[in-house]
């Protein structure tokens, strides 16, 4: 791989399963880039020119959690050599004196996929270690902090270096700029917690969802959940500050409906009565569905007159990959609603699924709660992530 800067070659990191689909899409929204090395989880592409622009570069494909420009590779059995000849590499040295590297971010290719085998995408002893000796061998002052010191995400619009241990001696060097907020996490990946007291791993997915998402909520806000059984997710809602109304003939674990904020109604979709949808605000649905049976429940409540709903949160259930083929469709009914604010993502902690938000305006982000966002930034981020305990979703 050659090595030089600009860069000829970029790198994504993906859920297990989705690289065929991933570099369909990369392949047919950019046909300058064409598939190179690729690993279960990581795939590599090389451009026909040099990136001139890296600063502007994107990767259109809502299946890359993460990706960025691939400065080198290096391999070895030592931790300490191996960091020492990563900070070597020709390109990583031309990219210090071409743009000020901000932070450094160093994960592990996903051993499984998400809740397959207990496993859940994070932090790795193997990734720590090794972070700790680039920070170790960093030639920037800045990097040489005790990892083990640092909390929070990276800072917005800076210029990272990404270390990928693609296998535990193998190690692909490069770097990306944190233009989204997702960017701003190792591996894409948010540093989040399920508590002992979730009732499903549905917590982390409608975490995440909220935390990638960064819609406007306020505290007191009315959510109303489609699918809610067993109450994971409400969980979350309801630790986010928001008042939830459970829908699902499914049992509802007795801890969510204990909660003084929540409500279960204990129906079908279709058989809410449409009262019920006064005052309500937000809209989430995860149900084991077909996507279209999902956007028919949606779809029944997000346009009738007594809703005013500012904003949905969907989760489509991909149990073909070629289901992929439909997403355009999808998108364009939700935007028929009235919704022109609408983003698509695999988010880390999805199994075989997607995650949609869709607001009625890009200018609604603009009345976020800064005292609500600093609550939650204190309650979810951080450095280091507790183990996750398995549950089905």
């Amino acid at each position: 791989m050659n090595s030089a800067w600009p860069p000829q070659f970029v790198f994504a990191v993906c859920q297990r399963g989705a690289e065929h689909t991933l570099k369909q899409q990369v392949t047919a929204r950019l046909g300058n880039l064409h598939p190179a090395f690729s690993r279960p989880g990581f795939v590599t592409f090389k451009l026909d020119e040099p990136c001139t622009q890296p600063e502007n570069f994107q990767m259109p494909s809502p299946f890359a959690r993460t990706f960025g420009f691939c400065l080198g590779k290096v391999t070895g059995s030592d931790v300490t050599e191996l960091a020492a000849q990563a900070w070597a590499l020709p390109a990583v040295e031309q990219l210090l004196t071409t743009y000020p590297l901000d932070d450094l971010h160093v994960w592990q290719r996903d051993a499984a996929a998400p809740g397959e085998h207990s496993f859940e995408p994070g932090p790795t002893p193997l990734a720590l270690e090794a972070e700790s000796a680039l920070r170790e061998h960093s030639p920037l002052e800045k990097l040489q902090t005790d990892a083990s010191e640092l909390s929070g995400p990276s800072r917005r619009n800076r210029w990272v270096m990404d270390v990928v241990l693609v296998e535990p001696g193998e190690w692909w060097v490069g770097c990306h700029r944190t233009t989204r907020r997702c960017d701003c996490w190792p591996g894409g990946v948010p540093l989040l917690e399920l508590p002992e007291y979730a009732v499903s791993r549905a917590y982390l997915k409608m975490l995440e969802a909220l935390e990638w998402s960064s819609l406007p909520m306020s505290q007191g806000d009315v959510c109303i959940e489609l699918g809610c059984a067993p109450g994971g997710a409400s969980q979350a809602l309801l630790d986010s500050g928001l008042k939830v109304i459970g829908v699902d003939p499914a049992e509802v674990d007795p801890v969510v409906l204990e909660h003084p904020q929540f409500k279960h109604i204990r129906r079908r979709c279709t058989e809410v009565p449409r009262k019920q949808l006064k005052g309500v605000r937000w809209l989430a649905a995860d149900m084991s569905v077909m996507p279209t049976y999902t956007l028919d429940a949606v779809e029944g409540m997000v346009t009738h007159s007594e809703a005013v709903i500012r904003g949905i949160v969907l989760t489509l259930k991909l149990t073909d990959w070629k289901l992929v083929g439909d997403l355009p469709a999808c998108l364009e009914r939700i935007r028929s609603w009235g919704y022109r604010d609408i983003r698509a993502r695999q988010l880390a902690f999805n199994r075989q699924e997607i995650c949609i938000v869709a607001l009625r305006s890009r200018g609604q982000r603009r009345v976020v709660r800064r005292s609500r966002r600093r609550r939650f930034d204190r309650a979810h981020s951080g450095k280091t992530a507790k183990p996750h305990r398995s549950s089905n979703s």
